[in-house]
């Protein structure tokens, strides 16, 4: 099967995959927390990143395009070791598929991708967890060895995401911020005209745009665009 692990252990190369369409420096942390995990955990064929909010995955990045299906077998039937890290805050491992009565969906989606262990481990930052899911191709190599290593990859993804989701913000409020300085300087300008061109104060100018712009359906600062682009009231007769 396509994207399936490798029965020598080893991986498939394949493209992150990402739930999360958005252009974020919250997927992109992600990508590398895969990358770092099938690096560096011993046992670990295949990895799956996932940031969660209010109960639900909302980015997502695997080391082959077929494991975010492991993901999603666990969300839609309310049970995975996934779930159970996030219920916990302690590792959950599954050491062979082939015989773990526990998740018998997931075990059974594992089998058909050929994934025989699994290893989930997640980290609580802020308000978000940031989850790492392993899988190993042959039973129990995802042993003993391999949880303190996921778990410090883990650990530190949470504090890289955590960072990112603030710069995120961050972003996001300096946009707001340069928006509302473009939307004042251009009520502004167009203040100048009306007082210009009916010979009334600043108030009265901003009256009249609001005036014009409950008739007309339209935002101040469109009416305040029309304005400034007729240079007058006269252009608002269009």
């Amino acid at each position: 099967m396509h994207g399936a692990l490798d029965r020598r252990g080893g991986s498939v190369s394949a493209a992150p995959h990402s739930l999360d369409a958005a252009e974020t420096a919250e997927p992109r942390s992600l990508n590398q927390l895969v990358a770092d995990a099938a690096r560096e955990v011993p046992g670990c064929a295949a990895a799956v990143a996932a940031l969660w909010r209010d109960g639900e995955p909302v980015a997502l990045s695997a080391s082959h395009p077929s494991m975010p299906g492991l993901i999603e077998v666990q969300v839609s039937t309310g049970r995975g070791p996934l779930l159970e890290a996030l219920a916990t805050g302690e590792p959950a491992a599954c050491p062979d598929t082939l015989d773990d009565d526990r998740w018998p969906e997931f075990a059974a989606a594992a089998l058909r991708l050929g994934v025989r262990c699994s290893l989930a481990v997640a980290s609580r930052p802020g308000p978000e967890a940031v989850c790492l899911s392993l899988f190993g191709a042959r039973p129990r190599v995802l042993a003993a060895p391999s949880v303190p290593v996921a778990e410090r990859i883990v650990a530190f993804g949470g504090v890289v995401v955590g960072i990112a989701s603030e710069y995120d913000e961050a972003r996001r409020a300096a946009r707001q911020l340069k928006d509302a300085a473009e939307s004042r300087a251009v009520v502004d300008q167009a203040k100048g005209v009306l007082m210009h061109a009916l010979g009334c104060s600043a108030d009265e100018a901003l009256a009249r745009m609001r005036q014009i712009s409950q008739a007309r359906n339209l935002k101040v600062t469109e009416v305040a665009a029309r304005i400034t682009d007729a240079r007058g009231p006269a252009g608002l007769r269009d």
